[in-house]
C-alpha cells in the first residue's frame, strides 16, 4: 500500500475534491459505467489524504500514530471505526487497533471484549450503559501506556495453546503477573476469545477465593475492564460464600478503608502489597451471617490478625 502524503493542508485536499466532483458532474450524464467509476478513484484517494492531513503533522508517519493521536484527543468517548478509518487513511484501521492494544499496550476496550461483558458481568461490575460498544466501536481508557504489553501479550499465546481448563488458563495468567494490571481483552484471549472469560473470572474470585480485583470490588482507583491479583494466594473457604452484592456494599459503605488500622490502596507499594478483603464481625463458624451488618472492611494484614486471635 502507498504511503499516504504527508502534506497537512486539508484546505489544498478540499479544494481539489470538490473541483473533481464538479467535473463528475458531465461523466454522471453522459459516460458509460467503467469510465464513471474510473473518474471517482482520484476522489477516493484525496478524501483519505484530506482525512490524513487533519491530523498533526508530527503524528502523520503511520496511520497507526494518526489513530492514536485522534484517539488520545478524546479519551473516555466512544469513537467509531469510520472515524478512524477517515484520520488513518486505510481501510485496514481495526488492524492497527490492535497493534496499539496488543504490541503498544495502550488500553483500548473494543465492542467485541465488552460483549462478553454484557452478558456476563455488567450487571455485577455496574459498568455504564454508554459504554456498551458494538464491534466496530472503540474507547480509549485511560492516556497512559502500558510498556509491558507485548511480552505479557507473548505469555498469554502460549497459556491460551495449553490442554487446560479455561479458568485454569486464566488463573495461570493472573498468577504469572501478580500485582500487574490486565485488561479484559488479554483475558479473553487467553481464554481462546470464548465469552465465558468474564464468568470464569468472576468465579475465580467468588467462588475459589482469589483476590481479583477491579474498580467495583475493592480498587476504585483502576479503569473499567481492568483486573488485579493482587496477592498470590485464596481466601479462607467460609469467606467465599459472601454475595457479591453484599460485598460491594461493605466496601463502598467503609470507604474503601481498613477499619483497624485505615489503610487505603493509596498507600500501596511494593514491599507491602497488601489488599481490602471483608470480614465477619461473628464468625462464620459461629453462625455469623453473611450480611453488610455482619461485615466489615480489613487489609490482609489486619484480617490474619483478627484470625489468629481465635487460634490463640
Amino acid at each position: 500500500m502507498t504511503k499516504q502524503s504527508r502534506i497537512s493542508n486539508p484546505e489544498m485536499y478540499r479544494r481539489k475534491l470538490i473541483e473533481l466532483l464538479d467535473d463528475f458532474e458531465n461523466h454522471l450524464e453522459n459516460s458509460e459505467l467503467r469510465i464513471k467509476v474510473l473518474e471517482l478513484v482520484p476522489a477516493v484517494h484525496l478524501f483519505q489524504k484530506l482525512g490524513v492531513s487533519l491530523i498533526d503533522p508530527s503524528n502523520e508517519h503511520s496511520a497507526r500514530f494518526r489513530i492514536l493521536a485522534y484517539m488520545r484527543k478524546y479519551v473516555g468517548i466512544v469513537i467509531s471505526g469510520e472515524e478512524l478509518s477517515v484520520v488513518a487513511g486505510i481501510s485496514e484501521y481495526a488492524r492497527r487497533v490492535r497493534e496499539l492494544r496488543v504490541e503498544h499496550g495502550w488500553p483500548i476496550l473494543t465492542g467485541v471484549a465488552l460483549k462478553s461483558m454484557e452478558m456476563e458481568e455488567l450487571e455485577a461490575l455496574n459498568i455504564p450503559v454508554d459504554l456498551k460498544l458494538r464491534p466496530d466501536q472503540y474507547i480509549l481508557l485511560g492516556d497512559k501506556q502500558d510498556m509491558e504489553a507485548a511480552y505479557r501479550w507473548h505469555v498469554a499465546n502460549d497459556i491460551r495453546k495449553e490442554p487446560i481448563s479455561v479458568r485454569n488458563k486464566i488463573l495461570k495468567y493472573f498468577r504469572t503477573f501478580v500485582g500487574k494490571e490486565i485488561s479484559g481483552e488479554e483475558l479473553s484471549y487467553v481464554a481462546g476469545n470464548k465469552t465465558e472469560w468474564a464468568r470464569r473470572t468472576r468465579e475465580l474470585r467468588t467462588e475459589y477465593g482469589w483476590p481479583i480485583l477491579t474498580k467495583f470490588t475493592g480498587r476504585p482507583d483502576l479503569l473499567v475492564g481492568i483486573y488485579v491479583l493482587e496477592e498470590d494466594r485464596q481466601s479462607p473457604e467460609h469467606d467465599r460464600r459472601i454475595p457479591e452484592g453484599e460485598y460491594r456494599k461493605v466496601l463502598l459503605r467503609d470507604q474503601y478503608t481498613c477499619q483497624d488500622c485505615g489503610w487505603t490502596h493509596k498507600k500501596w507499594n511494593r514491599s507491602d502489597p497488601r489488599h481490602l478483603e471483608v470480614h465477619h464481625v461473628r464468625r462464620h463458624v459461629d453462625k455469623g451471617a453473611n450480611t453488610a451488618d455482619n461485615l466489615i472492611t480489613l487489609c490482609t494484614i489486619c484480617h490474619d490478625i483478627r484470625h489468629s486471635h481465635y487460634s490463640t
